[in-house]
C-alpha cells in the first residue's frame, strides 16, 4: 500500500507517521487489490482531525475522526476505516452470492412446472414452499402454533440447536418431530 501522510497545523512528526504506516499496513491484509492511502493530519484550536481516504480497485473509502489527542484520532479513524473495508468486502460478497443464487433459481423450473398435470402423470404434485425458522423452545412454538393457521410449525430448538417441527394432530393435540442426533 502506498501511504502519503500531510501535516497541517503541524510539525511534520516521524513518530507520528511511523505510527500511521504501521496501523495502515495492517489494514493493508483486509485489502484484496493493491490501494493508496493518504492521511491528512491537522489541528484546529485543540480540536486533532485524522482524515484517512483509501483509494484503489473498485474501492473508495474516506474517514475523518476529531478528538483532543492524535493518536486517538488517528486509532478511532482506523476502527472506522476498517469497519468501512468489511461492510464493502461482504457487501460485495453478498452482491455475487445473490447473483449466483439468482442464476440457480432462473435454472430451477417454477412450482408449476415441477408438477405435472394429475392426467399425464399418476404422481401426487409436489408445490415446494420455503420457511424460514427461528430459535425458539417447545413451550414457546406451542404458543405461536395458536397463532398460527397453519398445520406445523418448523424452528429451530433453542436448548439443542436442532431443526424441529410441531405439528397439530388429528385429534387436536400437538405432537413434536426432532432428530435423534
Amino acid at each position: 500500500m502506498q501511504i502519503s501522510v500531510t501535516f497541517k497545523n503541524l510539525d511534520p512528526s516521524e513518530p507520528l507517521k511511523s505510527y500511521v504506516q504501521n496501523k495502515l499496513n495492517k489494514l493493508d491484509k483486509l485489502l484484496d487489490n493493491a490501494a493508496e492511502a493518504s492521511v491528512v493530519l491537522s489541528v484546529e484550536k485543540i480540536r486533532h482531525i485524522a482524515e484517512i481516504k483509501i483509494t484503489g480497485d473498485r474501492l473508495s473509502i474516506n474517514c475523518r475522526e476529531k478528538t483532543g489527542d492524535m493518536y486517538s484520532s488517528i486509532d478511532m479513524a482506523l476502527d472506522k476505516l476498517e469497519k468501512q473495508i468489511k461492510k464493502n468486502k461482504q457487501k460485495i460478497k453478498d452482491h455475487r452470492q445473490g447473483s449466483r443464487s439468482e442464476q440457480r433459481d432462473k435454472q430451477m423450473l417454477p412450482d408449476e412446472a415441477l408438477s405435472l398435470p394429475p392426467e399425464e402423470s399418476n404422481q401426487p404434485q409436489i408445490r415446494i414452499q420455503n420457511i424460514d425458522f427461528k430459535p425458539m423452545d417447545i413451550e414457546e412454538a406451542s404458543l405461536q402454533m395458536e397463532l398460527v393457521t397453519d398445520n406445523f410449525i418448523v424452528f429451530t430448538n433453542s436448548r439443542t440447536n436442532r431443526v424441529n417441527v410441531l405439528y397439530r394432530r388429528k385429534d387436536g393435540d400437538l405432537g413434536l418431530i426432532q432428530p435423534l442426533k
